[in-house]
Order: structure tokens, then C-alpha cells, then sequence
């Protein structure tokens, strides 16, 4: 049987820190599926400076992803019933409540576990680990 983890994000700016995330959710089973928020969906930050479809290419070209898709315009959970996962990752700074996606999970009759994945610490002085570190910096530097 193949195990199927979910992972999700913003995933704007792609950096270390996402791949981190990607690679470590990978490794949780034997497919990884991530789910990229849609612009209109992402109210707990500044929205994404790139489009939904070019934030997906790019997660999709990583080696660590078998899938990778835009989210539900309007129910988050319904790609999750889609691919019936057996883990969700979530990465480690993420905001979600891991007992509360258990519980609305086991609502929708999904029996999967919820894992967090671990923080990255830069391996070099000037390496960036946030997409808000990264605007800062092209702020900073170019503007």
C-alpha cells in the first residue's frame, strides 16, 4: 500500500526553507501532494506576490513532489478528500492548529495522521529562509 502525504503552503518566493519542508514531508510516506493556497484564500499574511498557476509550476518541478495543484476555491478540506492522505505535513512555522485539522478531519470521516515538520536553520551567514526576509532584502537593495 502507498502511503500519501499532504503538504501545504503559499510557497511564494521559493527557498531553502520550502524545500526543507517538501523534502522532510516527502519522506513521511511514498508520494507527497502538496496543495498551493490560492491567492484569494491567504488572509493570515500579505497575499502572494506571484500567481496561483506559476507557484504551482515551480512547486511541481521539485523532485520531492509527485503532485501539486491549486487549492479549493472555497473548501480547503476537499482536496484532502480528493487524494485520501495517510499524513498531513505541516511545515514548522505554519499558523494551522494541528488538533483542530485532526478533529475537522475525522468530521469528513478522513482517518490521517497530522505531523509537523522541522525548522531549517540557514547552513551560511546571508542564505534566506522566509519569502518575507527575501522582499525585505530586494526592498532594501533595489528599491
Amino acid at each position: 500500500m502507498t502511503a500519501r502525504v499532504v503538504a501545504q503552503g503559499t510557497f511564494d518566493l521559493l527557498h531553502p526553507g520550502h524545500v526543507h519542508y517538501l523534502e522532510e514531508a516527502a519522506a513521511m510516506g511514498d508520494e507527497l501532494h502538496v496543495i498551493v493556497a490560492r491567492r484569494d484564500n491567504v488572509t493570515h499574511k500579505e497575499s502572494p506576490v506571484l500567481s496561483n498557476r506559476q507557484r504551482r509550476d515551480m512547486v511541481a518541478a521539485l523532485d520531492a513532489v509527485d503532485d501539486a495543484r491549486v487549492g479549493h476555491p472555497t473548501d480547503i478540506f476537499a482536496p484532502i478528500e480528493e487524494i485520501e492522505p495517510d499524513v498531513i505535513a505541516l511545515g514548522y512555522d505554519q499558523h494551522h492548529d494541528a488538533d483542530a485539522i485532526e478533529s475537522s478531519l475525522a468530521e469528513r470521516g478522513l482517518d490521517c495522521v497530522v505531523r509537523r515538520a522541522s525548522a531549517r536553520d540557514p547552513e551560511y551567514e546571508e542564505e534566506l529562509l522566509s519569502t518575507g526576509a527575501i522582499i525585505d532584502r530586494i526592498v532594501a537593495e533595489r528599491a
